[in-house]
């Protein structure tokens, strides 16, 4: 049976625009620690399985290069000056995975999330991801798909030699609170990932809705879509922040 809007978790969804990398982290990171700091306030009490409101935030960024923990510098294949002539940044970040991209034409989506009140399970949150972003890409007639060994989201993984990333992936979860998230290719220009091995596997493809469909993408209908998937798949409803 269904649950009542009552019985289900609640997420505010906070919409930025383009918003400079740093600041989408500090925004983030605000959410973060208000949430995880809730848990800890509340423990042991009556009010520690009292649902939390949870924060959901779409973006796109400025172009900037992040690297995940597990990042190697080798992975970046530009000489310094390149940034000082493009105008783009570079940021060490504390979300897993190695280097990607961020920049105009990209949907970011971070998810603040107190998973004890969903799913134990980084595995299951990691996928539940994937399927928003795949069910998100079949609105438009384009089939995305898992690549075994690997996350994010994919274009004909099955023929190895043409399969092309479209979604890139990268989380933190502490206490079971996650942050950091994914971003989608919309209408990106994809000359930015020929300056990087993106996320670190090297001769693999990088892919945007917009060449996978033949037109420009209405980043705001792509957004909304998203999101209703999202609020499926994790079994929420929203309120805008």
């Amino acid at each position: 049976m269904p649950k009542s809007e009552a019985a289900r978790q609640r997420v505010r969804v906070h919409r930025l625009g383009t918003i400079p990398y740093t600041e989408a982290w500090n925004y983030q990171e605000n959410l973060f620690n208000a949430l995880v700091s809730r848990k800890i306030k509340f423990r042991g009490t009556e009010r520690e399985h009292e649902s939390p409101v949870h924060e959901l935030i779409f973006c796109s960024h400025p172009p900037v290069f992040t690297l995940g923990k597990s990042a190697n510098s080798d992975n970046l294949l530009f000489p310094e000056e390149f940034i000082r002539q493009s105008g783009a940044e570079v940021y060490k970040t504390n979300r897993g995975g190695d280097i990607t991209f961020h920049g105009p034409g990209q949907l970011v989506m971070y998810p603040i999330f107190d998973l004890d009140f969903f799913f134990t399970d980084i595995h299951r949150y990691l996928r539940t991801l994937e399927e928003a972003v795949i069910l998100t890409l079949s609105e438009y007639g384009v089939a995305g798909d898992r690549y075994p060994g690997y996350t994010g989201v994919w274009i004909e993984p099955e023929h190895d030699i043409d399969a092309r990333k479209i979604c890139a992936m990268g989380v933190r979860c502490s206490r079971w609170v996650t942050m950091h998230g994914i971003a989608l290719n919309l209408n990106t220009d994809l000359e930015w990932f020929n300056k990087i091995v993106p996320c670190g596997i090297s001769g693999k493809k990088v892919s945007s809705l917009h060449l996978e469909t033949g037109g420009a993408i209405d980043e705001e209908r792509t957004e909304a879509l998203l999101l209703k998937h999202m609020s499926a798949l994790f079994d929420f409803v929203w309120e805008k922040a």
